[in-house]
């Protein structure tokens, strides 16, 4: 975050309620003044778990969303 002003949560757990979502609550409360762009989450869907291979690459987060996520920060 000191080089870039910009933070990406990124983990495996749900987008709601996950630790995830406390981890960038404390960073926007804290470091606020610091960063330059909102700080962006990827995560899980909202939803159960899946156990076929086919549907936990569509529930967790790909490669590709982390991509798109710091596309987007950069864009910001």
């Amino acid at each position: 975050m000191r080089k870039t002003n910009r933070v990406i949560v990124a983990y495996e757990d749900t987008l709601s309620w996950g630790y995830g979502a406390e981890i960038a609550a404390r960073i926007g409360e804290q470091l606020f003044n610091h960063l330059d762009a909102p700080v962006r989450r990827v995560a899980a869907m909202d939803t159960f778990c899946a156990y076929h291979p086919n549907l936990e690459d569509e529930i967790l987060p790909q490669t590709a969303d982390l991509v798109a996520a710091v596309q987007e920060l950069l864009a910001y």
